[in-house]
């Protein structure tokens, strides 16, 4: 705990320099008849001279409203509203001291009571108990921006040069389009595909479970959700865009995308292809399906986008979802994602093994083909039972065919160059593999508040088969060993099946005070059944059973876990405790050699955690977790059987070991100031392990080795870092910039020929960021990142290691002159320390160039992929005992020309046109 004495330290010194500067601001709002006090009414602060929102807030259910912000100097106004009352404007010539507003009274709106539609001045925020909702109307966007670009005009929110969204700090998981998913959560193809002048509100609310939500429970997370909300006389109608494309060394890209609106009914359809790499529908309106700067998402793959730079991969998509509401009680969501992939790579790497009294050195290289075929259908019923009562039905169901061919070989010499072994393989694997899924949520909400029942019912069934060829050659050169000849024919079968219940009863002690109790009961069953033929010359068949290569094996395990836990909530301040107890049968069996291994264990193993949360305000919060929690061994780490697959390592399981046992403690804290738009975000976290499960590997004169395992205690992984960003807007400039540190520190123990190994590593991440946007006219973002990481070790040949990775990038888009998009992405990487047989740097730089027209309905485009020609994938990995350097098969330089056309029709006009400016929003086509 006392590593984390420097972030609380640094916690305290940012409280009291924020409480220096703010100042407390309250009054109260009333009806102006009957002088009773107004509950959720919005209070917030504009400038008067571009109406930026600098604060907000809402009434309590006395009708009072407090907040703190930092002092004003310039113009500003005070705007309440509240529904069925005429706002109240007041304007005010600055703030630089505590103020009390007093009573202020509002007149309910005549007009509105005699149910007369009127055109009133919706307040650009609303706070809505635990949602922020922004009114989209309030903020300016081109009319054919998407929904990202919305996002960025809002204030609180942020999206980075990576795509990644936060509001008030915080990072936003779950995405939803009328508050159902639109084909995933992430957001991967709504960020980049749904129209922003069809959304009327954006709501912000914290990310829950689907047992939270029903429960209407308080949110446990950090993240948050976005729901978008389409506006009523827009919610009827189509809209979609086609793309295709071809260029030299024949890439292509191709994709569709349709959606139909009728009120609560909603249809997509998506289609994609391409051999581009680009695996998923994120799309990028300046480079379509193009990866390598802005579409690379930080790497995350987020919504299965570009890959992850090993090898080509040729892609095929096609997904239908499905969304109504079949009637006032039953909704109905439904997709169907049908998915082929294929990728080619070719990889070599250098890789050094350290010992206690020396080194291995292996060179590698290898070829390699995978395909993979998949079909899914995710389904998600909602029945409300009576308004008390609701259960939720989501099954899936998904079935994988792959197949992978494979060459590979290597060469192995000690730290004198002493040969110790070389292996060449060739195989050809086939798979097949079927799963069902399925969640049951029932909840039961009681006339008393806050009582609630709630039983979740969970099951998955999966059942695979393979068929593998493999041929491989393995020559040891040292100690006598014979050398390893193979010619097989391998077939697995595996079934996996697992059940689980979850029961909870919360009942209210008070208004703020509530008990849970409940209980899991959990059961699984896995059985693999690996049977290894070798080749038989006599017949010309795949006919001899392979004892030494053939097991049969089960594992079963049977749970009961007694749960118990407090939640605490009063103004601002909320705690949760929760423990629970797992009482495991746990049973393995293996049919080896012809004999029989059981290993039969039982288990008591405790969990508990608690979580504090403070919330100062809406933009300012402190969360404290910890957590102690149990794992068990896998059956493969426990049973005693041999598994000798790989001719260069031979693992076997240690029946003697224990669970692994860990201490958790995470820290968050954030701080947004909405008046200067700027706001930093702090975290620390750590695992402390009392029992680790790790590997133990002992290396015979011809680098043969032989694996099991054992625990260690007293390892453990921190982390320490965060972040700080800020918006400037000055008429048509805005400015973002930030800078973000993280950093890392750990101890991992293992061992290697008999003899315990420590390492310590070091890492350091510092990064900086800033964008700049001239109205709607340019857009510049520059980005710089540094990774440093360092590692020492005790036991080993080698002391000590050390990385360093730098990376620049840029990324420019203009619109003008009118109809013209011009777009360019440069990155340079460089890797200190990557051996000599790879380069260490290189430039990506991707260009884009398009032109509008047809009322913007169609676009001609031509982009360019590494314009230089020098990109490369060679990455240093740094591990315990190991460094290993590597190359993978990338995309090098091409040129595609592509024609993409939007089409839509909104408020029930649907006359496939273009995109149109101006006329009647109601009926705007584009």
């Amino acid at each position: 705990m006392f590593k984390f004495l420097p972030f609380l330290f640094l916690l305290q010194f940012f409280s009291v320099v924020n409480a220096q500067n703010s100042i407390a601001i309250k009054g109260g709002i009333y009806d102006s008849n009957t002088k009773a006090p107004l509950s959720g009414a919005t209070v917030y602060f504009s400038n008067v001279k571009d109406s930026t929102v600098i604060e907000y807030t809402t009434t309590d259910k006395n009708g009072l409203f407090k907040f703190n912000i930092k002092k004003y100097d310039k113009p500003f106004y005070l705007k309440i509203n509240f529904m069925g009352y005429k706002s109240h404007v007041e304007k005010q010539n600055g703030i630089l001291a505590d103020k009390d507003f007093g009573k202020l009274y509002l007149s309910q709106n005549a007009n509105e009571l005699e149910t007369v539609v009127i055109k009133n001045d919706a307040p650009p925020i609303r706070v809505k108990k635990d949602t922020l909702e922004f009114n989209a109307t309030s903020y300016k966007v081109r009319p054919d921006a998407n929904v990202e670009t919305l996002l960025k005009q809002l204030p609180g929110v942020e999206v980075d040069n990576d795509g990644k969204v936060s509001v008030n700090g915080r990072e936003v998981t779950q995405f939803l389009v009328n508050g159902k998913t639109f084909f995933d959560k992430d957001g991967a193809v709504v960020l980049k595909n749904l129209p922003a002048d069809i959304i009327s509100k954006v709501q912000v609310s914290d990310f829950k479970t689907k047992k939270e939500e029903l429960s209407k429970q308080a949110s446990t997370s950090d993240n948050s959700s976005i729901n978008f909300t389409i506006d009523e006389k827009k919610n009827k109608g189509y809209f979609g865009k086609f793309l295709g494309g071809y260029g030299t060394d024949d890439r292509y890209e191709a994709s569709f995308l349709l959606n139909y609106f009728n009120n609560k009914q909603k249809i997509s359809l998506l289609a994609s292809s391409n051999n581009i790499n680009s695996t998923g529908f994120t799309m990028d309106d300046v480079f379509d399906s193009m990866g390598g700067g802005r579409n690379n998402r930080g790497g995350n793959n987020r919504g299965g986008g570009v890959t992850n730079g090993k090898g080509i991969t040729e892609s095929n998509l096609v997904g239908l979802n499905y969304n109504d509401e079949w009637s006032n009680n039953f909704l109905a969501m439904g997709s169907y994602n049908f998915s082929n992939t294929v990728t080619k790579n070719e990889s070599k790497s250098n890789q050094a093994n350290f010992l206690p009294t020396g080194t291995i050195f292996t060179e590698s290289d290898s070829k390699t083909r995978n395909e993979n075929t998949a079909n899914k259908a995710n389904f998600e019923f909602e029945y409300k039972v009576d308004p008390d009562t609701r259960i939720v039905f989501t099954p899936k169901v998904e079935q994988t065919r792959s197949n992978s061919l494979s060459e590979s070989s290597s060469y192995s010499v000690d730290e004198n160059e002493l040969a110790l072994n070389e292996s060449k393989s060739k195989s050809y694997k086939e798979n097949t593999a079927t799963n069902f899924g399925n969640t049951i949520n029932f909840n039961k909400a009681f006339e008393k508040k806050s009582r609630n029942l709630s039983f979740v019912f969970n099951n998955n069934n999966t059942k695979s088969d393979s068929d593998a060829l493999n041929v491989s050659e393995t020559i040891f050169y040292q100690d006598g060993r014979p050398n390893d000849l193979r010619n097989q024919n391998g077939k697995t079968d595996n079934t996996s099946d697992s059940y689980s219940t979850d029961i909870e009863f919360i009942e209210p002690i008070t208004d703020s005070l509530r008990i849970r109790l409940g209980s899991d009961f959990d059961w699984s069953n896995t059985v693999n059944d690996v049977k290894t033929y070798d080749y038989d010359a006599s017949t010309d068949s795949y006919s001899v059973l392979n004892g030494a290569l053939t097991n049969y094996t089960t594992s079963r395990q049977n749970s009961i876990t007694p749960k118990v836990g407090l939640t605490f909530e009063k103004n601002k301040f909320s705690f949760n405790l929760n423990s629970r107890t797992s009482i495991v049968d746990f049973d393995n069996h293996s049919f080896y050699l012809n004999k029989n291994t059981d290993l039969n264990q039982k288990y008591i193993l405790p969990y508990g955690s608690a979580q504090i949360r403070y919330t100062l305000d809406r933009t300012k919060g402190l969360t404290i977790r910890y957590e102690y929690s149990n794992s068990l061994p896998s059956s493969d780490q426990l049973l005693p059987v041999a598994n000798l697959s790989n001719p260069l390592n031979s693992i076997i399981g240690n029946p003697n070991l224990d669970t692994n046992k860990k201490n958790s403690v995470n820290i968050n804290y954030r701080n947004f100031d909405m008046r200067t738009r700027s706001g930093y975000g702090l975290y620390a976290r750590g695992d402390f392990f009392d029992s680790e499960i790790v590997s133990i590997s002992n290396y015979d004169a011809s680098g043969k080795r032989i694996t099991t395992y054992k625990n260690v205690s007293g390892t453990y992984s921190t982390s320490i870092g965060g972040n700080w960003g800020q918006s400037i807007k000055n008429d048509a400039h805005v400015v973002r910039y930030g800078l973000g540190l993280n950093g890392s520190y750990s101890l991992d123990k293992g061992f290697t020929n008999d003899v315990l190994y420590d390492a310590k590593s070091l890492g350091v991440s510092p990064r900086v960021h800033m964008s700049y946007d001239y109205g709607e006219l340019l857009t510049v973002a520059p980005s710089y990142s540094l990774s440093y990481s360092e590692s020492r070790y005790t036991n080993s040949s080698l002391d000590a290691s050390s990385n360093v990775v730098h990376k620049i990038n840029l990324q420019t888009t203009s619109y003008w002159p009118s109809n013209w998009i011009l777009g360019n992405d440069f990155g340079y990487t460089y890797n200190s320390n990557i051996s000599d047989d790879f380069k260490k740097d290189f430039y990506l730089w991707n260009t884009s160039l398009s032109y509008v027209f047809l009322n913007k309905a169609m676009a001609l485009k031509v982009k360019v992929y590494d314009i230089l020609n020098q990109n490369q994938s060679a990455t240093r990995t740094i591990s315990p005992t190991t460094i290993r350097d590597e190359e993978n098969t990338v995309l090098k330089r091409y040129v595609m020309f592509s024609l993409s056309y939007k089409l839509g029709s909104f408020g029930g006009n649907n006359r496939p046109k273009g995109r149109m400016m101006g006329g009647d929003d109601s009926n705007r086509q584009f």
